[in-house]
């Protein structure tokens, strides 16, 4: 079996299974997703230079899309940057994100994503950006976060998240930014205090107490708690 012929398909066929499941496409955006181009020149897919038949780069941002993301999105292998903020994507995120291994970028903001956290997530090792905020997101943030090397921005605010920070995420020695908002209860860890790249902490509108551990205070340049 050619196997490049085989990512192409793959490929291919993951994107459009996604296109099936988005149900508004008022700028249309998605017509160039058909058979008379290479997927490759689809609007909003980039190609990798090393690997050319393979999506590196998927981003839909801002284009009042409606409907739901397809688990298909986890055959998207090779991707790195994953940009869906700013539209109208509903119901539960995948949890098959957590094949992404290779992912970097994952822009999830200003939807209406509802249901849990996939703690699967975790397995995508490689994560520098994940921005969950501005959706409808319930239970608890997952504690498996706390395993992502080189995490530097987690944003989770204005969701509907209930429970703990969990004392884990104080192993995000990259992490320079966190912020999660609303309903939040619990101490703030003290095991924040080893990130020592944090410049930013926003826990707004939170049940929270204790107080910013005062080893990661020297390096913090906003600091919001009301």
């Amino acid at each position: 079996m050619n196997l490049r012929r085989e990512g192409n398909e793959t490929d291919k066929l993951a994107l459009l299974a996604i296109k099936a499941q988005i149900k508004q496409d008022p700028h249309n955006v998605l017509s160039s997703w058909n058979e008379s181009i290479h997927f490759c020149s689809w609007h909003g897919v980039s190609c990798g230079r090393r690997h050319r038949q393979r999506v590196t780069r998927l981003d839909l941002q801002s284009q009042k899309l409606a409907g739901s993301l397809s688990p298909h999105i986890g055959n998207l292998s090779f991707l790195r940057e994953l940009e869906l903020q700013n539209n109208s994507f509903s119901n539960e995120i995948p949890p098959q994100i957590g094949h992404l291994h290779r992912l970097q970028v994952l822009s999830l903001h200003y939807n209406s994503f509802s249901g849990p956290i996939p703690y699967n997530i975790s397995y995508c090792s490689n994560l520098i950006i994940m921005n969950f905020g501005s959706n409808g997101l319930v239970g608890k943030i997952p504690s498996e976060f706390g395993s992502l090397p080189k995490l530097r921005r987690i944003v989770l605010e204005e969701n509907n998240l209930t429970g703990e920070i969990p004392p884990s995420l104080g192993n995000l020695s990259s992490l320079e930014a966190l912020a999660a908002s609303l309903n939040l209860v619990g101490s703030i860890p003290t095991s924040l205090g080893q990130l020592k790249n944090l410049t930013l902490f926003s826990l707004n509108s939170n049940n929270l107490s204790g107080t910013i551990p005062p080893s990661c205070i020297t390096s913090l340049l906003f600091i919001i708690l009301e």
